[in-house]
């Protein structure tokens, strides 16, 4: 392997991400029959190591608050409404039991829910993680790589990369890119390093940016990843990846056909369960409180037979 001080990241044509995503495919590496990708990095006993990082007891969501109200970055609200409410909390049809009840609905996807994609979410070529056909994702849901892969939850070592920390800015501008060279410099800023198995965030600022200059279409663009950061992540063992935005850099238009290289390069490659629009402003100011950059991380989908993701509310513990 070629140091990656060394290392030419650059890309040019079709023809190069092409190659880009045949080096990093995970294919038939856990067995033909696999549908968890990458997580299989994450074994028990890092698990264990991950649970002796919580030392103050210390708990930070990553979630946004569920986005019932539209917004330009959110033209399809979630639902939540009152089935049985305070005024009426004695019609329950059981005598003397009183409550409220509510409902939820919400089409996760897409720039405002904080979710997890599964690895049947994205395809290239009609052809989804591991070689599964995407004719296996059928109108009644996923035959093959649902969410159902982390029907356990998932939980491990998390290290967050603040990356407008360390441009110092308050956030990184919309379509910004993020190089490998960035997520290097920032282990190094930081003290931490990124190794096999770990659950891994990316901080551009989205938060900081939506509070002081309001909600805007992703369609104009968000920071993220560049397609160039693929290989590192394949090198590093990500178990995991996560962004305050969708991990891709929107608008990519450098290569035809490859308009999101981090989900179609990481979800189909390599097998990554993506973490989209999570709220990292928190933890990166649990972070900086308590010196550190890593944590034990642990989150929960909801079990959905034959889903393509799911709603998460991730939990960082110190």
């Amino acid at each position: 392997m070629v140091p990656q001080a060394e290392r030419d990241w650059s890309l040019a044509a079709p023809a190069d991400m092409e190659g880009l995503f045949e080096s990093v495919k995970n294919w038939g590496r856990w067995g033909a029959d696999d549908q968890r990708g990458a997580l299989n990095f994450i074994t028990p006993e890092k698990v264990a190591s991950a649970a002796r990082l919580v030392e103050t007891g210390v708990a930070v969501s990553c979630a946004l608050e569920f986005p019932t109200r539209p917004a330009p970055d959110n033209p399809r609200p979630a639902q939540h409404m009152m089935v049985v409410a305070g005024d009426a909390c004695t019609e329950t049809g059981i005598p003397g039991m009183e409550s409220a009840m509510d409902f939820i609905g919400v089409a996760f996807h897409g720039m405002a829910v904080s979710h997890i994609d599964a690895l049947c979410h994205v395809f290239v070529k009609e052809t989804m993680y591991n070689g599964f056909q995407a004719a296996d994702v059928k109108s009644t849901g996923a035959r093959r790589n649902s969410i159902m892969a982390a029907k356990d939850g998932i939980s491990g070592r998390g290290v967050l990369l603040d990356i407008p920390r360390l441009k110092g800015v308050d956030w990184l501008e919309i379509g910004a890119r993020i190089a490998p060279e960035d997520l290097e410099a920032a282990e190094e800023s930081q003290g931490v390093r990124v190794h096999e198995g770990d659950i891994l965030l990316i901080a551009t600022g989205r938060d900081a940016r939506r509070r002081a200059m309001g909600a805007w279409s992703p369609l104009d663009g968000l920071a993220g990843l560049d397609a160039r950061a693929v290989s590192w992540l394949y090198e590093r063992g990500v178990a995991v990846l996560g962004c305050d935005g969708v991990s891709d850099a929107i608008p990519n238009a450098d290569v035809e056909g490859w308009p999101m290289p981090i989900h179609q390069c990481g979800i189909v490659a390599i097998g990554l369960h993506l973490l989209d629009n999570l709220r990292l402003d928190s933890l990166g100011d649990a972070c900086a409180e308590h010196g550190r950059w890593e944590f034990f991380f642990t989150l929960a989908p909801l079990r959905v037979k034959r889903g393509t993701g799911s709603p998460v509310n991730p939990v960082a513990l110190f």
